[in-house]
C-alpha cells in the first residue's frame, strides 16, 4: 500500500493567550467530570513493530491548533476541520454550512457532543468522506450541526480518539465507528493504527505536520518508537491516557500519574501542586495579560530540562521546547519580546486521575502513535525534539 501525502490548509483560532489557558482547563474539567462506566478495551500485547505501509496526510499548525481539509460527499466539499485525538466523532457545519450531495443520507438520529469548551448539537448523516486520493470513506457517520458553539474560525471537528468516546453522543446506537475504524474495515488501511507527526512553528499557518494512517512514518522517527498500554486508571482511561513521571531539574513533579496525549490541547497542562513547584523551580511570574508563566532572558539561560518518564523511557522537553514560539506572541497578547512558558495549570490537584494532558506543545517534539487494534501510544524522538526553534 503506497503512502500519499495531501497537503492540507490551516486556519488560526483567534483570541489570546486567556483564552487558550480557559479553552484548555475547560477541556480538562470536561474530562474529569464525565468519568464514563467503561475505557477503551486493553491489549494482551502491544506492537512490537510498527507497520511502515500507512497513507500520509499533510496538516496544518493553526497556532494554537492543528487543522485539516476534509472533503464531504460528491463531489466533495472541503471543510476545515480541528483534528482531535479527545474526541471521536466527526462533525461538520461550525462555520461552513454542510452542502448535501447524492451520498448524503440522513439518518435521523440526534447527535450531542460536549467539549469542555464548546459543543456541538445536529442531526447525523452518513457521506462519502476523502481525507486523501486513496483515503475515501463511504458511509461515515458526520455530525451536521444545527447549533455549535465555541467553534469560530472552523467547520468541525475530525475526531480521532479511542470509539468508545462515541458511547451516547448519537441517539438510537450505542457506538460509531471513526473515520479510523471505517479506513480500515473498508481494506483503504493495513491497520487501525494512526501516526501523527507536528514539528515546531515560528508562523502562522505552516503546514508542517503529518497524518498517517494505517502505519507510521519511520522517516519522521529518529531513535526507537515506545508503546506504552492504555493506563488502567479513570477518566484518563477512557481517552488516549498513559502513566507518566515527570520531573525539572531532579525534582519530581509527578510519580506514576496518569493522563493524555491530546492534539485538542494547546500547552502542557499539569496538576496544580506540580505547577506550582514548577513555577518555583524557575523563577517564573504569573503574567496577568496572557495568563501564562513568564522569565527573564537570565532565567531562560538557566532553565532546566523537562523529563518526562514513560514505559521506562525518558522523553526530554529542553529549555527552547517549554518556551511559546517568540514569533507568535502577538497571538497570545503579549509582549513581542516576551518569554512565555508552554507548562499551565490544569486548575486541579493530583491523584483525580488526569494528572497532566500532554499537548501538542509536547507532540512537537514528538510523533505520536494511536493504536485501535492493540491499544496502546506510541512515542520517539524525531529531529526537532531538540531543536531550538523558539
Amino acid at each position: 500500500m503506497s503512502t500519499s501525502k495531501v497537503p492540507f490548509s490551516g486556519h488560526l483560532k483567534g483570541g489570546s493567550g486567556k483564552d487558550m489557558l480557559a479553552r484548555d482547563r475547560a477541556r480538562a474539567a470536561k474530562i474529569l467530570r464525565g468519568v464514563r462506566p467503561h475505557g477503551p478495551k486493553r491489549a494482551q500485547e502491544l506492537l512490537s513493530d510498527a507497520s511502515a505501509n500507512g497513507v500520509g496526510v499533510n496538516v496544518t499548525d493553526a497556532g494554537v491548533t492543528y487543522t485539516a481539509n476534509v472533503g464531504v460527499g460528491s463531489p466533495a466539499t472541503q471543510y476545515t476541520l480541528l483534528i482531535d485525538t479527545g474526541s471521536s466523532n466527526t462533525w461538520v457545519g461550525a462555520d461552513k454550512k454542510y452542502a448535501k450531495t447524492s451520498t448524503s443520507k440522513s439518518t435521523g438520529h440526534q447527535v450531542n457532543v460536549s467539549y469542555g469548551s464548546g459543543s456541538f448539537t445536529g442531526t447525523e448523516y452518513t457521506d462519502t468522506v476523502t481525507l486523501g486520493p486513496s483515503l475515501v470513506i463511504k458511509n461515515q457517520s458526520i455530525g451536521v450541526a444545527s447549533s455549535a458553539q465555541g467553534f469560530q474560525g472552523v467547520d468541525g471537528i475530525l475526531g480521532v480518539g479511542p470509539t468508545d468516546l462515541t458511547q451516547g453522543t448519537v441517539s438510537g446506537q450505542n457506538l460509531v465507528p471513526t473515520v479510523v475504524d471505517n479506513l480500515f474495515s473498508q481494506g483503504a488501511i493495513a491497520t487501525d493504527t494512526l501516526g501523527i507527526f507536528y514539528q515546531p512553528t515560528t508562523k502562522e499557518g505552516a503546514i508542517n505536520g503529518e497524518l498517517t494512517f494505517g502505519g507510521v512514518d519511520q522517516s519522521k522517527i529518529k531513535g526507537d518508537l515506545t508503546y506504552v498500554p492504555i493506563t488502567d486508571t479513570s477518566p484518563a482511561s477512557n481517552y488516549w491516557g498513559i502513566d507518566q513521571d515527570l520531573s525539572y531539574g531532579g525534582q519530581k513533579l509527578l510519580s506514576g500519574a496518569a493522563g493524555i496525549v491530546d492534539t485538542g490541547t494547546t500547552l502542557l497542562m499539569i496538576a496544580t501542586d506540580a505547577f506550582e513547584k514548577y513555577q518555583k523551580a524557575t523563577g517564573a511570574k504569573m503574567d496577568q495579560t496572557t495568563g501564562l508563566l513568564k522569565i527573564t532572558e537570565q532565567q531562560l539561560s538557566k532553565l532546566q530540562s523537562l523529563i518526562f518518564t514513560i514505559a521506562g523511557k525518558t522523553y526530554e522537553l529542553n529549555a527552547n521546547a517549554q518556551i511559546w514560539p517568540r514569533a507568535l506572541n502577538s497571538m497570545l497578547g503579549g509582549d513581542s519580546d516576551g518569554i512565555y512558558l508552554i507548562v499551565a495549570d490544569m486548575g486541579s490537584p493530583s491523584g483525580q486521575g488526569l494528572d497532566f494532558i500532554n499537548g501538542f506543545a509536547f507532540l512537537q517534539r514528538f510523533y505520536s502513535v494511536y493504536d485501535t487494534g492493540k491499544g496502546g501510544v506510541g512515542l520517539a524522538p524525531t529531529s526537532f525534539t531538540n531543536a531550538t526553534t523558539n
